[in-house]
């Protein structure tokens, strides 16, 4: 049995930028195990799966693998298996159009918006399925700081102190007060263990406020080893959460607010992701992330 596949950059308009992406199609007859068999051999921070849609008026069901296990549901997956599904029915890579898909993730149904304008690369909004909330409590500042190989002082800034928040997926969310430390941090074996993984997060999400460019907010980084993600250029599910965080610590008052995030800069990867908050009566009501992708290669893969 041989599949097609294509693999694409996500949160970027370069290749060999943003978060790679590989899409396998016409994966009906295939297992678990056998995706995530594929997913390894890709190794890259997701594989995604695309199946016939449950709903026939939906556009396909997608699965979603990291290297080492399944997950209901990513942002760079989601926004990157969107654009390529609506070139392939629509017009390729040239000309205008626009689309709107609903694709069938383990979260649930996630109604994707894709923009396509000739010469330039295809951009995709979704509204993310769930609003992200607190979700426990983190060790102590020096524990934390042990895992990310900084000290106690470099974390945090302002009113910016560390905390947790899931919309599916949980994670930690460490503020460091500069660019300089924030690209010196690392996952410090035992340390980090300690730190994070007994606490049941998929990852750590490292933001400073000091950014590359100008036209962005914050600049991150998010480690993720035991997902068999050593660091992932670009994350829209944090930054669904990630929202939650902003909100509530930089006290956002009722209206839309757009914030861009530069992240994998370190890893000479850069990636932007535009996450927009709406907040109506105090509370966060809606969450949207948006970004670009560029296919980057096809072929087929034998099983």
């Amino acid at each position: 049995m041989k599949l097609p596949f294509h693999t694409l950059d996500v949160f970027t308009a370069t290749r060999f930028g943003g978060n790679p992406l590989a899409v396998v199609l016409d994966a009906a007859d295939l297992d678990s195990a056998q995706m995530q068999a594929i997913a390894r051999e890709f190794n890259l921070s997701e594989t995604v799966f695309v199946l016939p849609p449950e709903v026939p008026s939906h556009s396909a069901r997608v699965r979603i693998f990291t290297p080492t296990r399944e997950m209901s549901f990513a942002g760079h997956p989601t926004i990157g298996t969107a654009i390529l599904l609506a070139e392939r029915k629509s017009r390729g890579e040239n000309g205008d159009g626009d689309a709107l898909l609903v694709l069938e993730l383990g979260i649930g149904a996630v109604r994707v918006g894709v923009r396509m304008r000739s010469g330039m690369p295809s951009f995709a909004e979704f509204d993310a399925p769930k609003l992200p909330m607190r979700a426990g409590q983190l060790q102590h500042l020096e524990k934390l700081a042990a895992g990310l190989g900084l000290i106690p002082s470099e974390i945090g800034f302002e009113n910016h102190r560390p905390t947790c928040y899931s919309a599916s997926n949980a994670f930690a969310f460490v503020p460091v007060a500069s660019r300089e430390a924030l690209d010196r941090a690392s996952v410090h074996g035992a340390a980090w263990t300690a730190a994070f993984e007994d606490q049941g997060f998929v990852g750590a999400y490292l933001y400073t406020r000091q950014c590359v460019h100008n036209s962005a907010a914050f600049n991150v980084r998010m480690f993720a080893p035991g997902a068999g993600i050593p660091e992932d250029p670009a994350t829209g599910s944090a930054a669904v959460c990630f929202a939650g965080v902003i909100k509530d610590l930089d006290d956002l008052p009722d209206g839309t607010h757009k914030r861009l995030i530069e992240q994998g800069y370190f890893m000479g990867r850069p990636s932007q992701i535009a996450l927009t908050l709406v907040v109506e009566n105090e509370k966060l009501t809606t969450v949207r992330i948006g970004g670009q992708a560029v296919r980057v290669t096809s072929g087929e893969i034998e099983i």
